[in-house]
């Protein structure tokens, strides 16, 4: 006789039948408490940008998450996923953000023939830009949202994870979109 024949005589001796089932049963119990108790610690969030600065934003990422790309005086129009960020606050908390900056976004290019840049005329405009990394503070949140990086005059950044948007009383970074640049940054002599 077959083992699925075998498993089926066993089944259908009253004694057995009713341990499966209650074993069954036992089983699913356990397994449903687990899974409704394993909540992970992370989160995916979608990464933003808001560039306060009259330079643009070519590239950047947090913590390794890349965001969109930010003309001058632009942002929170697009998101990229995914970022990662705790659940709950934890004191401490802080994001790497690294970015390219173009200080010269309205600088003419030559094209060719075909409105391609001129491969030598790029190459003098992109040898302005400078690349930036900065290790900062996330401000603490009660429910974990989109990441939202601000890029600030002199190659500052801020970074909030707070599930409230940016034009919200209570948000931590309530910047202009058009701050004020000092002709010299204190620090980058």
């Amino acid at each position: 006789m077959s083992r699925g024949g075998d498993a089926m005589k066993w089944m259908c001796k009253t004694r057995n039948w009713k341990t499966a089932v209650s074993l069954a049963a036992w089983l699913s119990a356990v397994l449903l408490v687990t899974a409704c108790r394993s909540q992970s610690s992370m989160l995916s969030a979608p990464v933003t940008g808001y560039n306060h600065t009259s330079a643009a934003i070519n590239r950047f990422s947090v913590n390794g998450a890349g965001g969109p790309n930010l003309g001058a005086h632009e942002g929170g129009g697009s998101q990229v996923c995914c970022g990662v960020v705790p659940r709950h606050w934890v004191p401490g908390l802080r994001a790497v953000v690294e970015w390219e900056k173009d200080p010269d976004p309205d600088g003419y290019i030559k094209r060719d023939q075909y409105g391609q840049f001129d491969d030598v005329d790029y190459e003098r405009h992109a040898a302005n830009y400078s690349r930036h990394k900065a290790v900062v503070d996330i401000p603490r949140y009660d429910t974990a949202g989109v990441l939202k990086v601000h890029f600030l005059p002199c190659d500052q950044v801020r970074v909030s994870a707070e599930n409230i948007r940016r034009d919200d009383p209570d948000y931590s970074y309530s910047y202009p979109m058009r701050m004020k640049e000092p002709e010299v940054c204190y620090g980058q002599l």
